[in-house]
């Protein structure tokens, strides 16, 4: 735990010696992680995925920082000098490898023993701009071997978990085992608090698995290719406009096969988000006489977010998807 020292006036430092040694002898290893004093684990998220993770499942034991700040569009952070150097006084980092590449630069050299990648802790997988339905059962996960072989660092591989709640689930049994061995002391707690997760996790699975089964068409067309998941899991077919990169500019033949999926598939809405431009969608949806929606990433919650929290607009995900595929 790093314990922060301030700069004493030499008035006040006779007092403050002996005070600060009859503090630290009665200092027991509890203390440590939550001592006298309010001193918590020092955990630092890379973007509100994994702060969301952190706080619920470190509850009271945890103060927990984000780099990235609401209403910054995650892929595009750009790290201070100050943040980059006070990532080594972190007790515990807890970030996303290969979807904002300047973290991935600053916690490699910030050397901090509890730093957890939560692309570790799942699998990921190849997500085009294009997620099918047609993926047959048993084929669900057909990209895992691929991934588990060239590792998540290989330029293809979705980034995007925490969009499935099965998935986002699974990363958070990961973080809950990673903070009970980084803080011992209060391994219950932190356990207790990763099974009420996931149970709501599971909850949420249920009801995208029940309102998403009988629709009136199963494909949808997004901003950027951030639900390739979302779509395997639930049977849809993604088409996203751009790729994983939500600023890339869609070349003419991709702008050209949205007409065309639009039109085969019965599509109705073009969705578009809160922390990307909304204007390529809106203009394709013009000129398709398609309806426009939000379907939030989650990449960060502002006061435009349709819930104070990962649960809530997850669930407003699923009212607009219902809506937009016709859902009975």
């Amino acid at each position: 735990m790093n314990i922060r020292r301030r700069l004493i006036a030499p008035a006040a430092l006779a007092g403050a010696v002996t005070l600060g040694i009859t503090s630290l002898s009665a200092c027991s290893s509890s203390d440590a992680a939550e001592g006298s004093n309010g001193d918590k684990l020092d955990v630092v998220a890379s973007f509100y995925p994994m702060e969301f993770l952190a706080e619920r499942i470190g509850g009271s034991h945890v103060s927990v920082t984000n780099l990235t700040k609401p209403g910054v569009e995650p892929h595009d952070l750009e790290l201070s000098p100050r943040q980059i150097g006070g990532l080594s006084d972190a007790d515990y980092i807890l970030y996303l490898k290969g979807i904002q590449p300047a973290v991935d630069d600053a916690v490699a050299q910030a050397g901090v023993k509890n730093t957890v990648d939560a692309a570790k802790l799942t699998t990921l997988e190849n997500h085009g701009s294009e997620v099918g339905h047609d993926h047959g059962e048993g084929e669900e996960h057909g990209h895992e071997e691929e991934g588990e072989e060239h590792g998540h660092e290989e330029a293809g591989l979705d980034p995007h978990i925490w969009l499935d709640p099965v998935k986002y689930a699974e990363v958070a049994e990961g973080v809950g085992k990673s903070l009970e061995k980084a803080d011992p002391d209060h391994a219950a707690d932190y356990r207790k608090n990763t099974d009420t997760l996931v149970g709501e996790l599971n909850a949420l699975d249920t009801a995208y698995e029940s309102g998403l089964k009988d629709t009136g068409t199963k494909t949808f067309i997004t901003t950027h290719s951030a639900f390739g998941y979302l779509a395997e899991r639930y049977g849809l077919t993604q088409q996203a406009i751009a790729g994983i990169d939500p600023e890339a500019e869609p070349s003419p033949a991709r702008i050209e096969e949205i007409h065309h999926a639009a039109e085969e598939s019965g599509a109705t809405t073009v969705f578009f988000e809160t922390l990307a431009s909304d204007r390529t969608a809106k203009t394709l949806a013009k000129d398709l006489g398609l309806k426009t929606a939000v379907l939030d990433p989650l990449e960060g919650i502002t006061d435009k977010s349709a819930g104070d929290d990962y649960i809530e607009v997850m669930k407003s995900n699923l009212t607009a998807l219902q809506k937009a595929l016709g859902s009975k």
